[in-house]
């Protein structure tokens, strides 16, 4: 592709060079670039892409992309590369370099979100188990599909694994590229508030935009909840008039996210009117009975919460043209996904649930399902917060627990660069002395979640919150292997006499 079709929205301020040559590839990484490359150097998080324009050269990039030059490489790049490699190099300055890439790589693998119908879900919770169910619903309705997601991403039936909830638009790109060639008719998207923020999902062209619901989390990143709140209500601010904008109204953010958008706007709602509405009229452990727009659905997901996930995939497929009673038949099938009030069965009657619930609300709409259907009323909460991560929730993490739950178990998560006896010091500080009372603080997680087993009475709901389909923990920089499903599950097996 020539490189004047690549740059042409990326916000070029000045070029040198000849934009009339063939681009092989696109980069962010100098690491993988070959020769005739495009180059486009990121101001990251951390990384700035500027300081490895000359290595990039080095590995045979033909043209360059940047906001402005440093200083020190400006002479370099335009006046001693050219004649030390051997053919010409294109410099290109551009007002925001994350802006420039995200419309270069949609330019370059060929705008490949305008070729399927990509549905994107942004909210604190409920992002996940919404585009995994979407994705099954819609192979088990007989299309092809892709997904992006924070658990994985799948083009058709091939799964390619994820590194981030919102990938970067280079890796997006080329995945719904690869979903077009594949066949896939749609594609179902988490979109993060961060990834809105960094310009991950810039030049997306988007079928569908869900709000599920807004609470506590990611302040350590965007510093005040109104700033969070921007973020996300900016996905919806750019969906364009033939989208459609679905949002949960029973969040008291809901009807924000529709205050600017050109989209056509479609509500739910389980507790008041809407465009579609839902009641739940029976709720068990093994499932709930919904009545939505009139209809009796039976579901094996569990708990309020999900009522809101699955009202959501309920009006995206209407609003992409399913046919009514087929959805609802669909819908009765679905089962949860990874990490999301997973189970685990043991001796004693004991009952283990793996659940991702890392925010104070996640684990209060967690607890409080667990607490209304649990056969067993005696209900164990395990959890630990991030590290180098919002450290304000984590005393209320610590008020959600001890208001839901007979015992408390604190521990670590992903402590990453911050000792976990620190972080446990922190939300040791949201009890009040009743919580403390029946708090345990194990600093290591496998040893913390031997001793909630043990210790548990006959019967109980041992939650496990915050890890989910995470199969590793973070300590310090080193990622180490850590399935809770796999440790759950040799405990009871050693333990199946004696526990």
């Amino acid at each position: 592709m020539k490189l004047s079709d690549i740059i042409r929205n990326c916000g070029v301020i000045s070029c040198n060079g000849s934009t009339d040559i063939e681009i092989g590839a696109v980069c962010n990484d100098s690491r993988k670039v070959a020769p005739g490359s495009l180059f486009v150097a990121v101001n990251g998080c951390g990384n700035d892409g500027r300081e490895y324009i000359g290595k990039a050269i080095e590995a045979g990039a033909v043209a360059v992309m940047y906001e402005e030059m440093p200083d020190q490489v400006g002479h370099d790049v335009t006046a001693s590369y050219p004649a030390t490699i051997g053919y010409p190099l294109t410099t290109i300055v551009v007002s925001d370099s994350r802006k420039a890439i995200a419309y270069a790589a949609d330019a370059f693998y060929g705008h490949p979100s305008g070729k399927l119908k990509l549905v994107g879900i942004t909210g604190t919770n409920g992002k996940t188990t919404t585009v995994t169910l979407l994705y099954r619903l819609f192979k088990a309705l007989g299309y092809e599909c892709g997904l992006l997601s924070t658990i994985a991403n799948y083009v058709g039936d091939k799964r390619i694994e994820t590194a981030n909830t919102t990938s970067d638009p280079l890796t997006t790109n080329g995945l719904i590229a690869e979903m077009v060639a594949a066949g896939c008719e749609y594609c179902f998207m988490e979109v993060s508030s961060i990834g809105v923020e960094q310009e991950r999902v810039t030049g997306l062209e988007f079928a569908v935009g869900i709000f599920s619901n807004l609470t506590h989390d990611h302040l350590d990143y965007h510093g005040t909840f109104a700033e969070y709140l921007r973020c996300k209500k900016r996905f919806f601010d750019e969906l364009g008039p033939a989208a459609v904008a679905i949002t949960n109204i029973d969040d008291k953010h809901g009807d924000v996210m529709l205050q600017n958008t050109a989209a056509r706007r479609v509500t739910y709602s389980c507790r008041s009117i809407a465009d579609h509405s839902c009641r739940i009229l029976e709720k068990s452990f093994e499932g709930m009975l919904l009545r939505i727009d009139g209809s009796e659905v039976w579901t094996r997901l569990v708990g309020t919460h999900n009522a809101y996930n699955l009202m959501a995939i309920y009006c995206t497929a209407i609003a992409l043209g399913a046919d009514k009673d087929e959805l609802l038949v669909a819908l009765s099938s679905l089962e949860s996904a990874p990490g999301r009030l997973e189970t685990v069965h043991g001796p004693r009657g004991l009952c283990a649930v793996i659940d991702y619930a890392h925010t104070p609300d996640a684990l209060e709409n967690v607890l409080k399902t667990l607490r209304e259907v649990a056969p067993c009323k005696h209900l164990v909460c395990l959890f630990g917060c991030g590290g180098d991560r919002d450290r304000t929730k984590r005393p209320e993490m610590a008020a959600v627990a001890q208001k839901w739950a007979d015992r408390i178990f604190v521990t670590s998560d992903n402590s990453r660069t911050e000792r976990t006896e620190d972080i446990m010091e922190d939300i040791r500080k949201g009890f009040s002395p009743e919580g403390l009372a029946k708090a345990i603080f194990i600093a290591d997680r496998r040893e913390a979640i031997r001793t909630a087993l043990m210790l548990s009475p006959d019967g109980s709901t041992v939650l496990l919150a915050g890890k989910g389909h995470e199969t590793y923990q973070i300590i310090g920089r080193e990622k180490l292997h850590f399935d809770e499903k796999e440790i759950v599950t040799e405990i009871f097996k050693q333990c199946s006499t004696t526990l």
